[in-house]
C-alpha cells in the first residue's frame, strides 16, 4: 500500500516532505506530511482511500543528542500529550523536523517556544 500511496502521489507531483507507516490488528495506517494538502487530497478521493487530517507540531531539533527529550519534557511540563510523532528532513543538514500529534496544539505551540 505505501508503493501505492507514494507512487500515485508521485505521479501528480505531490513530495512526501515527512511519513510514519504501521499496521495495528491488521489494519495500516500511513500518516504524512505533503508540499501539495489539496493535489494530495484529491488522489485519496480518486483512489477512494480512507482519509482524515489532523493539525501537528511542528518543531524542528538540532542534531544533538538529547533535543527531542528536551522538547518532550517541555510538553510534558505543560501537561501536553504526545499522542505519536514522526520524523522528516530538516532545512538543513542540522535539524531535523520533529511531528508531534499532540494533545492540546495550543499550548504545546507555546511550552515548545
Amino acid at each position: 500500500m505505501l508503493g501505492e500511496v507514494g507512487s500515485a502521489l508521485g505521479a501528480k507531483k505531490v513530495n512526501i516532505v515527512a511519513f510514519m507507516a504501521a499496521v495495528t490488528d491488521g489494519r495500516g495506517t500511513i500518516r504524512m506530511i505533503v508540499d501539495k494538502r489539496a493535489t494530495a487530497k484529491r488522489v485519496f478521493a480518486q483512489h477512494q482511500w480512507e482519509t482524515t487530517e489532523e493539525e501537528v507540531l511542528l518543531v524542528a531539533l538540532p542534531d544533538n543528542p538529547g533535543s527531542l527529550g528536551r522538547i518532550a519534557h517541555k510538553l510534558r511540563e505543560a501537561s501536553v500529550n504526545i499522542d505519536y510523532a514522526y520524523a522528516g528532513l530538516g532545512p538543513t543538514a542540522r535539524r531535523v523536523n520533529a511531528y508531534l500529534g499532540v494533545s492540546d496544539l495550543k499550548v504545546a505551540l507555546i511550552a515548545v517556544r
